[in-house]
Protein backbone atom coordinates (compact mmCIF):
# COMPACT_ATOMS: atom_id res chain seq x y z
CA UNK A 1 0.00 0.00 0.00
CA UNK A 2 2.76 2.48 0.90
CA UNK A 3 4.71 1.73 -2.29
CA UNK A 4 1.56 2.23 -4.36
CA UNK A 5 0.87 5.60 -2.73
CA UNK A 6 4.48 6.71 -3.28
CA UNK A 7 4.42 5.62 -6.92
CA UNK A 8 1.13 7.36 -7.63
CA UNK A 9 2.19 10.57 -5.88
CA UNK A 10 5.48 10.73 -7.80
CA UNK A 11 3.60 10.08 -11.04
CA UNK A 12 1.14 12.87 -10.24
CA UNK A 13 4.03 15.20 -9.42
CA UNK A 14 5.65 14.38 -12.76
CA UNK A 15 2.45 15.13 -14.63
CA UNK A 16 2.04 18.46 -12.83
CA UNK A 17 5.66 19.39 -13.55
CA UNK A 18 5.26 18.48 -17.21
CA UNK A 19 2.19 20.71 -17.38
CA UNK A 20 4.14 23.51 -15.70
CA UNK A 21 6.89 23.11 -18.28
CA UNK A 22 4.36 23.37 -21.11
CA UNK A 23 2.88 26.54 -19.61
CA UNK A 24 6.34 28.07 -19.12
CA UNK A 25 7.31 27.22 -22.69
CA UNK A 26 4.18 28.89 -24.03
CA UNK A 27 4.88 32.00 -21.95
CA UNK A 28 8.50 32.02 -23.09
CA UNK A 29 7.48 31.88 -26.75
CA UNK A 30 4.53 34.30 -26.54
CA UNK A 31 5.70 36.63 -23.77
CA UNK A 32 5.03 40.25 -24.70
CA UNK A 33 8.17 41.54 -22.97
CA UNK A 34 11.69 40.27 -22.43
CA UNK A 35 11.14 40.23 -18.66
CA UNK A 36 8.26 37.78 -19.12
CA UNK A 37 10.48 35.53 -21.19
CA UNK A 38 13.24 35.55 -18.56
CA UNK A 39 10.73 34.70 -15.82
CA UNK A 40 9.32 31.89 -17.98
CA UNK A 41 12.84 30.59 -18.61
CA UNK A 42 13.46 30.60 -14.87
CA UNK A 43 10.26 28.63 -14.25
CA UNK A 44 11.17 26.24 -17.06
CA UNK A 45 14.57 25.30 -15.70
CA UNK A 46 13.22 24.92 -12.15
CA UNK A 47 10.49 22.62 -13.43
CA UNK A 48 13.01 20.62 -15.45
CA UNK A 49 15.24 20.27 -12.41
CA UNK A 50 12.35 19.06 -10.26
CA UNK A 51 11.23 16.66 -12.97
CA UNK A 52 14.71 15.13 -13.00
CA UNK A 53 14.55 14.79 -9.24
CA UNK A 54 11.27 12.91 -9.46
CA UNK A 55 12.79 10.63 -12.12
CA UNK A 56 15.63 9.97 -9.70
CA UNK A 57 13.18 9.13 -6.92
CA UNK A 58 11.32 6.72 -9.19
CA UNK A 59 14.37 4.97 -10.58
CA UNK A 60 16.51 5.03 -7.44
CA UNK A 61 19.70 6.12 -9.23
CA UNK A 62 21.85 9.09 -8.26
CA UNK A 63 22.61 10.11 -11.84
CA UNK A 64 19.42 12.16 -12.07
CA UNK A 65 20.28 14.05 -8.89
CA UNK A 66 23.66 15.08 -10.30
CA UNK A 67 22.05 16.22 -13.55
CA UNK A 68 19.50 18.24 -11.58
CA UNK A 69 22.32 19.94 -9.68
CA UNK A 70 24.03 20.90 -12.94
CA UNK A 71 20.76 22.28 -14.33
CA UNK A 72 20.20 24.30 -11.14
CA UNK A 73 23.64 25.90 -11.26
CA UNK A 74 23.57 26.66 -14.98
CA UNK A 75 20.00 27.94 -14.81
CA UNK A 76 20.79 30.30 -11.97
CA UNK A 77 23.84 31.70 -13.74
CA UNK A 78 21.99 32.15 -17.03
CA UNK A 79 19.04 33.87 -15.32
CA UNK A 80 21.40 36.25 -13.53
CA UNK A 81 23.21 36.99 -16.82
CA UNK A 82 19.93 37.64 -18.65
CA UNK A 83 18.70 39.92 -15.88
CA UNK A 84 21.96 41.87 -15.94
CA UNK A 85 21.74 42.17 -19.71
CA UNK A 86 18.19 43.52 -19.50
CA UNK A 87 19.17 46.06 -16.84
CA UNK A 88 22.43 47.37 -18.32
CA UNK A 89 22.61 46.14 -21.89
CA UNK A 90 25.86 44.22 -21.33
CA UNK A 91 26.83 41.11 -19.46
CA UNK A 92 30.59 41.50 -19.08
CA UNK A 93 31.96 44.83 -17.98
Amino acid sequence: MNVLILTLSVLLAQLCLALAMVCATVRMLRGPRAQDRVAAFDALYVSAMLLLLTFGIRSGTTLYFEAALVIAVLGFVSTAALAKFLMRGEVIE
